[in-house]
């Protein structure tokens, strides 16, 4: 299982990669409202709490959806991590949707990863989830039987006679 310094690598990945979709979400939005009315458009007044709150639904959202399907987000696909459910199988939708929040709202219980002997955060424990070192699998290189030969030899060795 992840320790603590996989997934904490990886969260710093997921929360650059929610700032800049909260970012262009706002940009989009600042263009949106000068397209209807660019002669008396003024940049919208938007309070620093508004973003906090923006950013905190997307982050929920964004590991709902990402857990829900693939189970890893970017930073977990940067890090090699795979957030699985009871049985070692893709997590259900209510439970990604209950682990998102658990994340996003608790952040410091990935802490208790570190004093776990299995390496699982609370969200783990009380979600029955876990974190796993789940590296992409590398596509096996294409080896020509040789230069004037079109085909392809797929495994290196097995050139017929």
């Amino acid at each position: 299982r992840a320790g603590l310094l996989s997934r904490m690598i990886a969260g710093a990945v997921d929360y650059v990669t929610v700032a800049f979709l909260t970012a262009g979400f706002y940009v989009a939005f600042v263009f949106g409202r000068f397209l209807i009315d660019p002669r008396n458009y003024r940049l919208p007044d938007i309070p620093f709490g508004v973003f906090v709150v923006a950013d905190l639904v997307l982050m929920v959202c964004y590991q709902w959806v990402c857990w829900g399907t693939y189970g890893r987000t970017v930073g977990n696909r940067v890090m090699g991590l795979r957030v699985v459910g009871r049985h070692g199988g893709r997590l259900n939708w209510f439970v990604a949707l209950l682990r998102s929040l658990a994340c996003t709202t608790f952040p410091i219980g990935v802490v208790w990863c570190a004093i776990s002997r299995e390496n699982r955060s609370v969200q783990d424990v009380v979600l029955r989830t876990s974190v796993i070192h789940d590296w992409p699998r590398a596509i096996a290189p294409v080896h020509p039987l040789n230069p004037d030969d079109r085909r392809v030899d797929l495994e290196p060795g097995s050139a017929e006679a």
